[in-house]
Parts: structure tokens; C-alpha cells; sequence
């Protein structure tokens, strides 16, 4: 477990809480591995019927730490695409019981493609949602090449995949991957009335009727292997390479 994620059971419901508001709750592969075994241990908890994911107020997360993940990345050059991102993925691919995510803020890169995976997502008027991988001379991940054409079609999907485009709490309730818009300061307070509403059906029938509407978990981690293919290879080319040096030189400046 890791300082910056809080994992916590209440009642019939797992919160999963990134804190890191110093860092925008930005993503380190100890937070991967954290997340990945909060999800994996609720699979066969029967006391656990729901999950929420939230970022607290303010950001759901400003995506990969990219200091943390290059230098993960430089450790196992081999499979430059880390490991423990990889493995909170497919704890998303294969997982069996409802999502819910709350964001407030920004949701950057894997802030964003995460959600497709998820059930029901809230968002505050003030929330934002990019994907650009593409500035940074990558490709999508997450089965996120596979889930964002199949939810909002393929010229929304490539005006954020490949064109890098920021959208809107509006945009994404039109796109079809956000439920709710609340204020912000409000999106966790909702997720647990959604999280309770939920937790009221019959178990049996909500694992059924929700396996029946997602894609088969295989489907999703061939496209995640698939990606995650292409991410190391372009992690070692030459535009990745200028794309993350021009990145930290803006950091710094």
C-alpha cells in the first residue's frame, strides 16, 4: 500500500481515493499497484458489492508521473510500458463489480481512459478530459483505441485520441461516458447516493445484466496488450524522445 492512495469499506461499498493533491494525484507505480490490488481484492469479497473511485475535490488525477514512469520505464528496458500500470489495467479489464467514478477537475491521460471502463461516472462542472498521448509522441492505452470509438463514435474518439483535444464536463455527457454533471465539491457525496442505489439491487442480477453490457474482458486485454506494444516502441523513438525533453524543458522554464 502506498501513502497517497486510501482505501476504505463503507458498508457494502470500496472507496478508492487517490491523494496526492501536491502532484495533482498523479500516478506512480506504486499507486498503480495499490489501485490494482484494491480492485482485485473486492472480486470475491461478497461484502463488497460496488466501487468508487474518486480524486477528492479539486483533481481526479493529472495522469502518469512522468519522472516515475520514465524512470520505471528505463528499468525494465526490455518492456519499457510498466508493469504495474499494465497489471491496474487489466485488474479494470477483468473486474466484476460496479465502477463508479468521481471527478472533479482535471483527468488527465489514464484519468480519462479509465472511465470507459467504469460504470457510472460523475463529473463537476469544472472537470476537464484529455488524452494527449499523441503530444507526447505515443499512442492511446487502456483499451482506450477499442472503448472511446465504441462509446462516442470514431470522429469524437480521434479528435481525442489523435488530435489531443480537451473536453468539457458537457462534452463528455454529449460523447456518452459521462452520467452526471454536480457542482464541484460534490462528485464523491453523489457517488455514494449512486454507490447505495446500487448496492440496493440484487447482487446476482447486476453481475449478469452488467457482464452482458461490457465487452468480454479477453477483447480488452488483447487491445491493452496490443497498445501496450506500440507504447514501448514508441517510448524509444525519436519523437517520444524530443516530445518528453521539450515536456521537461516547459516544466522547467
Amino acid at each position: 500500500m502506498t501513502e497517497h492512495l486510501i482505501v476504505t469499506d463503507e458498508e457494502a461499498t470500496r472507496v478508492i481515493t487517490l491523494r496526492r493533491p501536491e502532484k495533482k494525484n498523479a500516478l506512480t507505480q506504486d499507486m498503480y499497484h495499490a489501485m490494482s490490488d484494491a480492485i482485485d481484492t473486492a472480486q470475491n469479497n461478497p461484502d463488497i458489492r460496488c466501487m468508487i473511485i474518486t480524486g477528492g475535490s479539486g483533481a481526479f488525477t493529472a495522469g502518469n508521473d512522468l519522472q516515475d514512469f520514465l524512470k520505471d520505464s528505463a528499468e525494465k528496458a526490455e518492456a519499457p510500458r510498466a508493469s504495474n500500470a499494465v497489471k491496474f489495467l487489466y485488474s479494470l479489464a477483468q473486474n466484476t463489480k460496479p465502477i463508479i467514478a468521481a471527478v472533479d477537475g482535471i483527468a488527465i491521460g489514464i484519468g480519462t481512459t479509465m472511465l470507459f471502463h467504469c460504470d457510472y461516472v460523475l463529473a463537476s462542472t469544472t472537470a476537464t478530459f484529455s488524452t494527449p498521448f499523441i503530444h507526447l509522441g505515443l499512442v492511446p492505452e487502456a483499451a482506450s483505441s477499442l472503448l472511446f470509438p465504441r462509446t462516442m463514435g470514431h470522429q469524437r474518439a480521434f479528435a481525442a485520441l489523435v488530435m489531443g483535444r480537451t473536453m468539457t464536463a458537457e462534452d463528455g455527457q454529449a460523447a456518452g461516458f459521462i452520467n452526471e454533471i454536480v457542482p464541484p465539491g460534490h462528485t464523491e457525496v453523489e457517488a455514494r447516493k449512486v454507490a447505495r442505489e446500487i448496492c440496493a439491487l440484487p447482487v446476482e442480477a447486476v453481475a449478469i445484466s452488467r457482464r452482458l453490457l461490457k465487452l468480454p474482458p479477453e477483447d480488452l486485454t488483447r487491445r491493452i496488450d496490443q497498445e501496450s506494444h506500440l507504447f514501448g516502441e514508441r517510448m524509444k523513438s525519436q519523437e517520444a524522445s524530443a516530445a518528453f525533453k521539450a515536456f521537461f524543458a516547459r516544466k522547467k522554464a
